[in-house]
């Protein structure tokens, strides 16, 4: 298979902001206690926080994480996971099925998140709560002393604020399921009563409204259409939400899927353009796409497991087992989000630590990466800078999910301060090899600095406690730079990372 790929310097999406790569971590399962947190663990600190899987979060590089939820969110009460543990409540969780012990809430996530350097998105209860809840858990978190709220957090041992910029108003309103559900106006106008609150505390502060729970909901999109003309002014990104599987067993429908997915975005940035023309508003507003992961090897057992159990205390929940398969609709997912950037300022994984995530751990066992972990690491060590427009001319396909799909998928990062483009390169082709040409107009002496890949795996292969490196990144080779083009092969079914030092 032929393939002629034209990178011009000059041809450029935009720059990309840092929290395309960003992380959602949720109060259900062992997400938390069991995942983040286990005090007893050979690995615990001193405060019980997991250090083996820390590292593995540092290594990530993540620059925000989404906190606590999530459908657990729409009945929380944030003062529950604050003061003394041993005084802290033990409650219901509707959304999972599961008690709630607190004992790991706002001071000691943020003291984490510190640790992992992670900056903190949090979510509000805008479906059992409400606007004064919310402003005062804002109020909590951010001020730094003088008022009743502030001043208990010093009291809890937490003296500094937080320092939260980034605030979702409640989530998947849209959603039946939700706790405190609401039509699309009524949400709009709590929303958009909340942001106004946020934003005389705090100018500065940004607010993600809550878009379609995904594209198969059946207000989706005028959903969006209605709650932007609540409150456009007021919000600075829409949120949008989007799990994936394959259990067709078809692999190119799998990956057709993405495209499907740039069709999403690009209906919710339409309807965006729509609402800011019909309200002569000057403000944009952006995409924050703040849930998507594969989901779908445990979702219908684990389904029936909720319903007949009896309200148990962390449990095994969603933990799903990764293989070959997902690593490559993963980094094909992100060169989306990457040609998409210009739009999708943000983007969560979701989630990050044993519920449908790159990292799994066992209750006092060891802790490893899944095959997920590697692409999402790429980008998000290699993703940083300006999204180049890559022309890819290759052989394609139809499938249910999109037509002309190209079997080669490519997506660029120029980082100028740095010298060095980032090609992120999937070859979803069921047999046939790349014969790779790629033109780099505007750049004056390429040289390859690093070739990483994932390939020549089973589809089916995935990594476990006892064999956690079965599926990991290797050197790359066959790819080299001939009179200043990259020229090469690329396996069938292979993602490659290549960086070229450029002038």
């Amino acid at each position: 298979m032929k393939v002629r790929v034209s990178v011009h310097r000059d041809f450029r999406i935009g720059p990309i902001d840092d929290r395309l790569y960003s992380a959602f971590i949720e109060h259900m399962g062992r997400a938390i206690y069991g995942g983040i947190y286990e005090p007893g663990h050979p690995q615990a600190d001193e405060n019980g926080f997991r250090k083996d899987v820390l590292k593995f979060v540092q290594d990530l590089k993540i620059p925000a994480i989404r906190y606590p939820g999530g459908n657990f969110v729409s009945a929380y009460r944030w003062e529950d996971g604050i003061g003394p543990r041993d005084q802290r409540p033990v409650r219901l969780d509707l959304a999972w099925r599961s008690k709630e012990t607190n004992q790991v809430g706002i001071n000691e996530f943020a003291e984490w998140a510190k640790m992992a350097g992670i900056e903190m998105m949090l979510a509000v209860n805008l479906g059992s709560r409400g606007l004064d809840d919310a402003r005062n858990f804002l109020e909590y978190v951010n001020f730094p002393g003088g008022t009743t709220l502030s001043d208990l957090r010093r009291s809890h041992g937490a003296t500094a604020p937080h320092g939260v910029r980034m605030w979702c108003l409640g989530n998947e309103m849209d959603g039946p399921w939700q706790i405190g559900h609401k039509t699309a106006v009524e949400y709009g106008r709590l929303a958009n009563e909340t942001a106004k609150a946020f934003k005389a505390f705090d100018a500065t502060i940004e607010t993600v409204v809550c878009g379609s729970s995904n594209d198969r909901m059946p207000t989706y999109p005028e959903w969006e259409r209605e709650v932007l003309e609540e409150c456009y002014e007021n919000v600075e990104y829409i949120s949008l939400h989007k799990y994936f599987g394959n259990n067709s067993g078809d692999t190119l429908n799998y990956f057709g899927k993405i495209e499907e997915t740039g069709r999403y975005i690009g209906t919710i940035a339409g309807v965006i353009d729509y609402v800011k023309a019909k309200k002569r508003a000057k403000n944009d507003v952006r995409i924050c796409f703040d849930e998507w992961n594969v989901w779908y090897h445990i979702r219908e057992e684990d389904g029936r497991r909720i319903k007949g159990w009896d309200w148990p205390e962390a449990p095994a929940l969603l933990e799903e087992t990764y293989n070959f398969e997902d690593a490559l609709f993963v980094a094909g997912l992100l060169n989306e989000f990457i040609r998409r950037s210009d739009r999708v300022r943000i983007a969560c994984i979701a989630q990050l630590v044993n519920v449908i995530a790159p990292i799994r751990a066992e209750k006092n066992g060891p802790a490893w990466r899944q095959t997920i972990y590697y692409p999402y690491q790429f980008a998000s060590l290699y993703g940083r800078g300006t999204a180049l427009n890559v022309a890819v001319d290759c052989p394609t396909y139809d499938c249910r999910a999109a037509d002309d799909v190209k079997y080669l998928d490519v997506a660029g990062v120029h980082d100028e301060e740095e010298g060095i483009v980032t090609l992120f390169i999937l070859n979803r082709h069921l047999t046939e090899t790349a014969e790779l040409d790629v033109g780099l107009t505007g750049f004056a002496a390429p040289e390859l600095l690093l070739h990483l890949t994932l390939a020549g795996h089973d589809l089916r292969t995935g990594n476990g406690p006892d064999h956690p490196d079965r599926v990991v990144p290797v050197p790359g080779s066959g790819v080299g730079v001939e009179d200043g083009a990259l020229k090469g092969s690329l396996p069938a079914l292979s993602y490659h990372v290549l960086r070229l030092k450029v002038r």
